[in-house]
């Protein structure tokens, strides 16, 4: 590695701890791209050689953060046992837990995803996509086994779970609920929605 990309790297590593620590503590909107300069004790045109703007680089935060947890979800999704409802319910505890440390970072990410560019930025499977297909291959494992119906749209389901999940944040934001409370309210949320996704019957022809 060239002493140029060393320092390119350094810089990259600066800013990006700058900016998480920022986000977590000050929020999306308050939050701004010289104070994560400021930060990092470099210039904002050094920031720019590397993000294209604020939500990228809060982009980059997280898909640093989330990369172990996706890691360990995607090696243990397939090994989970029960319904594709207990699944469900097991692969978004496991998200709450993580996220408990960082709860204020992660409302950041939420915030961030419906900044803007909304009929793009703002779909459900574009604010974690790495989740939105953990969840998609569970409902799609559940259909092989008969418990989703076999005519479900697995996309607009996994886009629901994503709303669903996204939407308990504002326990955190507006009451202060931990990871147990919004795991609670999910289990509810998933229990009406497999409600849905059930095989039935249908009438012969």
């Amino acid at each position: 590695m060239s002493l140029r990309q060393e320092q390119k790297d350094a810089t990259r590593k600066r800013v990006l701890d700058a900016a998480r620590e920022l986000f977590d503590s000050d929020g999306y909107e308050e939050t701004t791209v010289r104070g994560i300069a400021r930060r990092a004790e470099v210039s904002v045109g050094s920031v720019f050689t590397t993000f294209s703007c604020k939500r990228d680089i809060l982009n980059h935060v997280m898909q640093d953060r989330l990369e172990g947890l996706y890691a360990e979800l995607d090696r243990v999704a397939p090994k989970l046992r029960g319904s594709t409802s207990d699944r469900l319910r097991s692969i978004f505890a496991i998200h709450y837990a993580f996220e408990a440390h960082r709860t204020n970072l992660f409302l950041a990410f939420i915030s961030s995803a419906f900044d803007g560019a909304l009929q793009d930025a703002g779909r459900p499977r574009r604010i974690t996509p790495r989740l939105w297909r953990i969840l998609r291959g569970c409902l799609s494992d559940g259909r092989d086994r008969g418990e989703v119906d076999a005519e479900a749209d697995l996309d607009l389901l996994a886009d629901l779970l994503i709303s669903a999940y996204v939407w308990t944040y504002r326990l955190a934001a507006c009451e202060n609920a931990d990871a147990e409370a919004m795991s609670k309210v999910m289990d509810r949320n998933i229990g009406v929605i497999a409600a849905g996704f059930a095989p039935r019957a249908r009438p012969e022809t």
